[in-house]
């Protein structure tokens, strides 16, 4: 059963990696054709699912969000980007994401959380549009404010499918990580900012006892490089929870923001138990 789920995140990775022109922010219709799988996937999955439309500079951008559970009113966010950085292909930045969101959704789909779980796959999370007001998650964060929805946490997939257990992989912002933390770039991290650190460790500790790959938290400063850089910061903004899970992005993977960012990179194995351990978070939290 395990198998079939790694050959589907294969899959869902393999079709995103292979849409030409790159689903990048100039190139809507790629990014049109990624969020129609999206909802095709996540209609397997959700009981409702729809696309939440705005337009950016005259052209026109979707969100794709699912929901199951729809009669609790606490609910989880479950969130990844699905455009890429200029012409590259994006499959740990950020396919490995958008992938382990579906996957999250059909390990869900039968089961009551105790909880309502939005998946949303937004767009023009990358550059140009980084932290403005245009991102995606900015505009589901601002009408789930808006709409005063009683959130427990948002959980962001930014990068989750690269890794490494060669000695010294895994770099750091400051000298100092590595006292804390393995130089070997072979765990997923749960970052949470200042304040948080409750519902951080709490993740954290409940994806360890559903998954077999080792989990690191930290909850830092967002002047350290890399902790707010992904949708959760548009959360934090509106004073919600939230947290990223990651494979520390460029502080592992040199193949960030490269055409070299190609689906041969990925640990699909590795990335199934990230998947898992996030399933057995949001069903336990």
């Amino acid at each position: 059963m395990e198998q079939k789920g790694i050959e589907r995140v294969y899959a869902d990775v393999d079709f995103l990696t292979s849409i030409r022109p790159y689903r990048n922010y100039i190139n809507v219709e790629s990014l049109d054709e990624a969020g129609n799988y999206i909802f095709e996937r996540l209609k397997n999955s959700c009981e409702s699912v729809y696309f939440q439309e705005f337009t950016v500079n005259g052209k026109k951008y979707r969100n794709v969000i699912g929901s199951i559970n729809l009669h609790h009113r606490n609910r989880i966010i479950i969130g990844a980007h699905y455009d890429v950085a200029g012409n590259t292909p994006g499959a740990d930045d950020n396919a490995s994401g958008v992938a382990g969101l579906l996957e999250t959704a059909r390990l869900l789909s039968q089961k009551d959380t105790g909880c309502r779980i939005d998946f949303a796959a937004y767009t023009l999370e990358e550059p140009p549009f980084f932290a403005t007001k245009k991102m995606g998650s900015y505009l589901h964060a601002y009408s789930l404010f808006r709409e005063k929805a009683q959130i427990k946490v948002m959980i962001c997939l930014e990068m989750i499918g690269y890794f490494s257990d060669e000695e010294g992989s895994q770099q750091f912002p400051l000298p100092f990580f590595r006292l804390f933390y393995p130089d070997r770039g072979n765990f997923i991290g749960v970052v949470g900012k200042i304040g948080q650190k409750k519902i951080t460790v709490k993740i954290r500790e409940l994806m360890k006892k559903g998954s077999d790959i080792p989990v690191y938290s930290i909850n830092a400063p967002t002047i350290l490089p890399g902790v707010d850089f992904s949708d959760h910061r548009n959360f934090w903004h509106f004073g919600y929870q939230a947290v990223m899970v990651t494979d520390t992005s460029f502080y592992r993977n040199p193949n960030y923001h490269r055409p070299t960012d190609t689906i041969a990179t990925l640990d699909f194995n590795r990335i199934y138990s990230v998947i898992k351990g996030i399933s057995y978070a949001v069903e336990n939290l």
